[in-house]
């Protein structure tokens, strides 16, 4: 965190509403990232990201500053986001075999509300058979390089249940991909 980050936070936790809208500034994208991986449309991030904020503004009170900033609010992303697949009952996915350019960089904003390409379609229907905890697991340990521990306390679980949920994730997604394959040269021969 630079000074910068942790002055605005300092003030925010002081109760310096500008402050906090800084800090939103400063993690509106990859927070936004976040709930797209998550979720799987930009319309549905939005959403998310705005909520994720609004829980941190209101539990600002409850922040460890022993903890990072941005750990603490990409748990409250990954918290809602299940949530989110829970009430809809959607399946999720996970996105550690695919290259991280699969994945648009959007920010917020109606300018950036347009159709996902065919490839990104693809890769939400792949990642989209995985459990939400695995999802969320698997979003924090590639696209966000959490450690396993950083993991289980985003996601309030062990540090052994994390490893277990990559491991699971990884192996449902290569069992998937390998499917797929199969699947397409068989369409290929007839």
């Amino acid at each position: 965190m630079t000074s910068n980050e942790s002055e605005l936070l300092g003030l925010a936790l002081k109760g310096d509403d500008d402050a906090f809208a800084s800090l939103v500034e400063l993690y509106q994208t990859p927070v936004y990232n976040m709930c797209y991986r998550m979720l799987g449309t930009p319309q549905d991030a939005e959403d998310a990201a705005q909520e994720t904020f609004w829980r941190a503004y209101q539990a600002l009170h409850r922040y460890d500053r022993k903890r990072s900033f941005i750990t603490w609010v990409l748990s409250i992303a990954a918290h809602y986001c299940i949530d989110q697949h829970r009430r809809r009952k959607l399946p999720t996915f996970a996105l550690e075999l695919l290259p991280e350019e699969s994945v648009p960089f959007l920010a917020p904003g109606p300018e950036n509300l347009v159709a996902q390409s065919e490839e990104d379609r693809h890769l939400h229907t792949l990642l989209n058979q995985l459990k939400p905890q695995d999802r969320a697991a698997i979003v924090l340990r590639y696209w966000y390089d959490f450690s396993e521990k950083e993991i289980s306390q985003s996601l309030s679980l062990s540090v052994s249940a994390v490893k277990s949920r990559l491991h699971r994730a990884r192996r449902q997604l290569a069992q998937i991909v390998s499917t797929n394959k199969t699947q397409s040269l068989c369409e290929e021969a007839v």
